[in-house]
């Protein structure tokens, strides 16, 4: 692999607080210009991780380096050229929407020959025009996370720090804010984002799932879901789903059901057999316009077994 291409790489990275470990010894490389998913459940080690390749905390063990710059000995360096968007907002609320640009094109060290082009090119992107004088408090959620974006690129970063960028907002922003990520990307920056919405990591171009600190599968959206999860998914089509789930969580051969829209998936052990046991069961309790297919499993469907299969078998680090 060419190292010029790498724009993040960790080795054996790790962060410990007093006795516990929230990031257990990951490794992992990110490639220029590719959007990079860190997936998990809350308390998994994504912000923290973030942090550290930030330059924000140090790690306890492990090196790593972001830009070509180590995270431990050249932390001032790598916050120079990345951009980062918090979880939490980061902007100022009782300051104006031109007080904020011009307060991070202060911090970001900006030329002064080009502050009016880059805050125009802010104003336009988060389509705020006529409001620069507008109290960001007055904001609406999807219009402060797209103004924390622009002015976490007011620098022109080529590494893009994202934790949680669309936390709280509707779908719709959350689609609109994906279609500015890819354009990004398209135009070279590399993005490392972290989500629990696993309908968002289908946008990235690779990806791992981290829980307890650990990395548990990685790969392309499409090797998680085909080569990350032993079970076989079943989806069961069926009117009213909602009353049949528990009955068909206790069919022999189901590992587990659950409500997938208006059907129900089923992870079962062996589909051959599952299959035989769901149909016998639709056919004695009269259930008709109903069916039974075996189908790829989501993101939802490896994140939801990977993470049992982990459970089962580290239960001591649970």
């Amino acid at each position: 692999m060419n190292q010029d291409n790498i724009a993040v790489s960790v080795a054996g990275l790790e962060k410990k607080f007093g006795a516990f470990t929230a990031v257990n010894k990951i490794n992992f490389e990110v490639m220029q210009g590719e959007i990079y998913g860190f997936l998990g459940p809350n308390g998994a080690g994504k912000s923290t991780t973030i942090r550290m390749l930030c330059g924000i905390i140090s790690p306890t063990s492990g090196s790593g380096k972001v830009g070509g710059f180590d995270i431990i000995k050249e932390q001032h360096k790598i916050k120079e050229h990345i951009g980062y968007m918090s979880q939490k907002f980061s902007l100022y609320n009782d300051l104006t929407i031109k007080e904020n640009i011009n307060f991070y094109s202060g911090l970001y060290k900006i030329p002064r020959k080009d502050k009016l082009a880059r805050f125009n090119e802010v104003i336009h992107a988060a389509g705020l025009e006529g409001m620069e004088n507008n109290l960001t408090s007055t904001l609406a959620g999807g219009w402060k996370q797209r103004l924390a974006l622009g002015c976490a690129l007011l620098h022109k970063p080529r590494i893009l720090f994202l934790d949680e960028p669309t936390s709280g907002v509707d779908p719709i922003t959350r689609a609109n804010f994906w279609g500015i990520i890819k354009k990004l990307s398209s135009g070279g920056v590399t993005v490392f984002v972290t989500t629990h919405y696993m309908d968002e990591a289908e946008n990235c171009n690779r990806m791992v799932l981290i829980y307890h600190g650990t990395i548990i599968a990685r790969g392309s959206p499409q090797e998680m879901k085909t080569n990350c999860m032993k079970d076989e998914v079943l989806e069961i089509i069926l009117p009213d789903s909602q009353a049949w789930l528990e009955k068909i969580d206790k069919l022999d051969g189901v590992k587990e059901a659950a409500l997938f829209g208006s059907n129900i998936h089923a992870v079962v052990y062996d589909s051959t057999k599952a299959v035989s046991a769901i149909k016998e069961f639709l056919q004695k309790n009269n259930i008709e316009k109903s069916g039974v297919n075996k189908i790829m499993p989501t993101l939802e469907d490896v994140f939801v077994s990977s993470i049992e299969e982990y459970d089962r078998t580290e239960p001591q680090k649970n």
